[in-house]
């Protein structure tokens, strides 16, 4: 099964709570109560967050976080990036190398793929993730498959 990991997903939500007041500074323990997380992930993933320049933080009495940048300015690629990693289904589609590249008779297709969930990662904003959206059904979701014969 292919999904972001647990943390990726908690930083997501956090993220999506300092997008509902993209100006004001927020503490580390008002965000945990807020998304209903423990203080201690929440502090991790807000520090992980800065390093990545997706949110800023203030110290002193009244400081906090907040976004670096307006929510449409950040992709849940940029999220996912920050908490993973380069955004990679296979080593080679993330830019790495393996000893089977020489011969390797998918890497091409692999690496479309990754492209493909790439694009869609950076085309949603954090903005986009904070309205509702219907459910997707499989039949929702536009898919187009080419084959060789």
């Amino acid at each position: 099964m292919l999904r972001v990991g647990k943390l990726t997903d908690y930083a997501t939500a956090v993220m999506a709570l300092l997008a509902e007041e993209p100006r004001s500074v927020l503490s580390a323990a008002e965000l945990a109560a807020r998304a209903r997380l423990e203080l201690p992930t929440v502090a991790k993933l807000l520090k992980t967050l800065a390093q990545a320049g997706l949110v800023a933080s203030t110290r002193g009495a009244h400081g906090g976080y907040r976004l670096s940048r307006a929510p449409q300015r950040i992709s849940v690629a940029d999220i996912v990036a920050a908490m993973e990693g380069p955004i990679g289904m296979t080593e080679c589609a993330a830019g790495g190398s393996c000893d089977h590249e020489t011969h390797c008779g998918v890497r091409g297709n692999w690496q479309r793929i990754n492209a493909a969930i790439e694009k869609a990662l950076r085309e949603v904003s954090l903005a986009d993730m904070r309205r509702e959206r219907p459910a997707c059904t499989p039949a929702s979701i536009p898919l187009s498959v080419v084959t060789a014969d």
